[in-house]
């Protein structure tokens, strides 16, 4: 059988996403990971590898996890394509009947969402395009001259340039909405739009003014009624009711002109009836009645222009309160997390910033002068014949606080997943501790100099959060019992349901960056 899943679903999906991400059952978040992709592939920041999706590499992915943002309800929106309006180009007009068998023109597009038929002005203000100057002498429209800057309710044209162009005033794209939705190729639709007040006028302009707005001449018939005559009130016979067009002709007795004077309402088709005013021909006119989307324009804006992408936002910046985006190390992979977990906990995470990494507060004799480089490798002896391996991805030396990860490559197999044939500590995973075992030590190994872990600091009762230096308060981040700090998040919790590698970059303590992922649906 010939079946098809249709746009709307598309539309749907998005709608129900951005539901989701707004609703409290549920929390999605942004994250940065993979300090170490050299290792993973020598070229990696000329071609990075496209990302794997199956079960063992979901948890390399929390492996390598190093920080998370929240997202909220702020920072996600449904998008459509950007098409930014440009003197001299010809844009396609809004049409219902698009197909393969008669496509949009100048654009070719077999079906409403492909075509240009909308536009976003140099104020962010975006209108859909009713008439492009389609007429038999040019069917595939005009270029348009004029830059629609109105904010009527009604359609009309831009200008004076005569261009034939008939623009819908639909929204403003706010600035707040410039700064996190706008993109290359992309831009925001309004949030809540059936019920937000920004847009109200709109919505009831399209539901009190009338719906037919534009028919266009197909053919302008010959020996049409009388030569230079204005022919009003003609009625749009159809399955509505009560629209009316005004038609003129020229000197060859041939219709130079329609319009819609009454838009009458209920039309889903709908004909011009010259015949209820007398008007004959040697050769009929024809006319193409153009049928709005339902409920009007600017009813339900996201099935007019097609809504069925939808844009995460995140800005990663340095805070001082709750450094978990460390800098002086690599990023080279984001992604984003549906509904993980809070450590130790069945419940999802709520916070703002989440560490994805374990750290280690640790002391000794000039710790302020011990230097970590970034991915360096650090172990601690837990006990005989145990070992604790694992990576560095920063050190404070401020604070002593030293943030690593652990992965499967600490612990006996490669990064390809397969064994090593002779692992340095063996196939088990060994956590970095406080509480050692017979013949172990707090010493870690692997800066310029052997610190250990200050045990002393924070208790399950009393955890430790800040450090106070030379009477300034320090932030940690993460809570420390012992000495040693969990990750925030619950590994392998939640479903990742986007990945992105990408060329590494290193972020410095003054540097901020604004994600943006784009989902399609």
């Amino acid at each position: 059988m010939a079946a098809i899943i249709t746009d709307q679903l598309r539309i749907l999906n998005a709608k129900n996403f951005v539901a989701g991400v707004a609703s409290t059952a549920n929390s999605y978040y942004s994250f940065v990971g993979l300090p170490n992709p050299t290792d993973y592939e020598s070229d990696w920041d000329t071609t990075p590898p496209s990302p794997v999706d199956n079960f063992n590499q979901e948890n390399n992915y929390w492996d390598t996890m190093i920080a998370l943002k929240k997202i909220n309800k702020s920072d996600v929106r449904q998008v459509i394509k950007k098409t930014t309006w440009t003197s001299g180009i010809s844009y396609d007009m809004y049409r219902n009947n698009i197909r393969a068998t008669d496509v949009s023109k100048p654009s070719d597009a077999v079906d409403l969402y492909s075509a240009n038929y909308y536009v976003m002005n140099s104020d962010y203000r975006v209108y859909i395009c009713l008439q492009n100057g389609t007429s038999p002498d040019n069917p595939s429209g005009r270029p348009s001259l004029d830059e629609p800057t109105f904010t009527d309710l009604e359609p009309r044209s831009a200008g004076t340039s005569g261009d034939g162009y008939i623009w819908k005033y639909l929204y403003t794209i706010s600035p707040s909405d410039i700064v996190k939705f706008d993109s290359i190729e992309y831009m925001p639709v309004p949030q809540d739009w059936a019920t937000n007040t920004t847009d109200a006028a709109v919505r009831k302009n399209a539901a009190t003014s009338g719906q037919l707005k534009i028919v266009t001449i197909t053919s302008r018939g010959v020996g049409v009624g009388t030569a230079n005559k204005v022919y009003t009130q003609i009625p749009i016979k159809g399955d509505g009711s009560g629209a009316e067009a005004t038609v003129t002709t020229n000197n060859d007795s041939k219709v130079s002109s329609v319009t819609i004077s009454n838009g009458g309402s209920g039309y889903t088709f709908g004909t011009l009836d010259l015949d209820a005013k007398g008007i004959t021909g040697t050769t009929d006119a024809a006319f193409n009645v153009i049928i709005p989307p339902p409920g009007g324009h600017g009813a339900d804006i996201y099935r007019e222009l097609g809504a069925y992408n939808v844009l995460l936002y995140s800005r990663i910046e340095n805070d001082t309160d709750n450094p978990d985006f460390v800098t002086g190390n690599q990023i080279a992979r984001v992604g984003v997390v549906e509904s993980p977990k809070a450590y130790d906990s069945d419940s999802n995470l709520e916070s703002d910033k989440a560490s994805a990494v374990y750290a280690l507060k640790l002391a000794g004799a000039g710790y302020s002068g011990v230097t970590y480089d970034p991915d360096d490798q650090i172990t601690q002896t837990i006990g005989i014949g145990s070992t604790a391996f694992g990576r560095v991805v920063s050190y404070d030396q401020n604070t002593g606080v030293l943030k690593y990860w652990q992965d499967k490559f600490h612990c006996g197999f490669n990064t390809d997943g397969t064994k090593n044939t002779s692992p340095t500590y063996g196939f088990t995973m060994q956590r970095f501790t406080a509480d050692i075992g017979s013949g172990g030590s707090f010493n870690v190994i692997g800066g310029s100099a052997t610190l250990g872990i200050e045990t002393t600091f924070g208790s399950t009762a009393n955890p430790g959060i800040n450090t106070v230096i030379n009477s300034r308060t320090y932030n940690l981040g993460q809570s420390f019992i012992k000495g040693v700090a969990q990750p925030e998040v619950k590994k392998y919790s939640g479903n990742i349901i986007y990945v992105d590698n990408r060329p590494a970059i290193t972020r410095s303590s003054n540097q901020k960056e604004d994600i943006k992922v784009i989902l399609q649906f």
